[in-house]
């Protein structure tokens, strides 16, 4: 959402701020192609690697604060350019009436789950909505696409993760998806969001990677498995988990690899997302 060519980054609708886009257009599709494996490791011993919430990259602009895990934008660092096929996560607060104007993509798989308010958007396919917190919507901008992203409220912030996913195919036509959790989001479960392959309620993407929505109450746990050879990435929502060793607050994130299993507990009510990825 956050880069483009043509005025991509707007302070309010229809006021194109250019000191804003300078600051945020440097070419992070450009950088993706240096993607760092935070665990590669020949030990038989389950890693897992945390990424603090306080470590991350921020992005402040009066109208809109975010937090980055891996680098984007104005934020580089080289051993934070992502992981596997995951490449970004965004944690954003747009103020009200205010957001991103419209700006093309390629070749990424995106999706915003909004947390809390409410985020506007409208695309080139002809697509315009209105995302509702807790729900999600996703991208494959394939060949491309055009979109922008708002906040349509005049009093209340929009709070949202904006994430991107590396395809596994290059080009395509674009594709639009909405994704409500509702009641569908069980208690002290994952709940199956998007697949390679469409599954059990799942949007497919272009990517061999899994995305699941975990909801831990307090002192519940939940184990899940993982194929050989695959790796998967944490990312705390609100509350508080203990996935092996590490504990992971709000904001948090965490590689998994060497393993076949993690167990997650909740030390708090807590929500996150699970990436399976290859």
């Amino acid at each position: 959402m956050h880069r483009g060519t043509e005025s991509p980054i707007t302070k309010s609708l229809g006021a194109p701020n250019k000191k804003a886009l300078a600051r945020l257009a440097r070419s992070a599709h450009v950088r993706a192609m240096k993607m760092t494996t935070l665990i590669e490791t020949k030990s038989e011993k389950p890693a897992i690697t945390s990424r603090p919430a306080s470590k991350r990259g921020r992005t402040e602009l009066g109208w809109l604060h975010s937090y980055h895990t891996f680098s984007f934008g104005q934020y580089f660092d080289a051993d934070q350019m992502g992981f596997r096929s995951l490449r970004v996560i965004n944690d954003d607060i747009v103020e009200p009436g205010q957001g991103f104007g419209t700006h093309p993509h390629s070749d990424a798989e995106i999706f915003s789950y909004v947390i809390e308010g409410e985020l506007q958007h409208k695309d080139s396919l002809g697509n315009g909505s209105v995302i509702k917190a807790g729900d999600l919507q996703y991208i494959s901008a394939g060949s491309g696409l055009r979109h922008s992203e708002f906040n349509p409220s005049k009093k209340n912030r929009v709070h949202f993760l904006q994430i991107w996913l590396m395809p596994n195919i290059s080009g395509g036509e674009p594709r639009y998806a909405e994704k409500t959790l509702g009641t569908a989001a069980k208690n002290n479960a994952l709940t199956l969001l998007f697949a390679g392959q469409a599954r059990d309620g799942a949007v497919q993407i272009r990517q061999d990677a899994e995305i699941y929505f975990g909801r831990l109450e307090k002192g519940h746990s939940l184990s899940t498995e993982l194929a050989p050879g695959r790796h998967a990435w944490l990312h705390v929502i609100k509350g508080k988990i203990t996935a092996g060793d590490e504990t992971l607050a709000e904001g948090d994130g965490a590689a998994v690899s060497n393993t076949t299993r993690l167990n997650i507990s909740a030390d708090e009510n807590a929500e996150f997302l699970l990436f399976d990825l290859a």
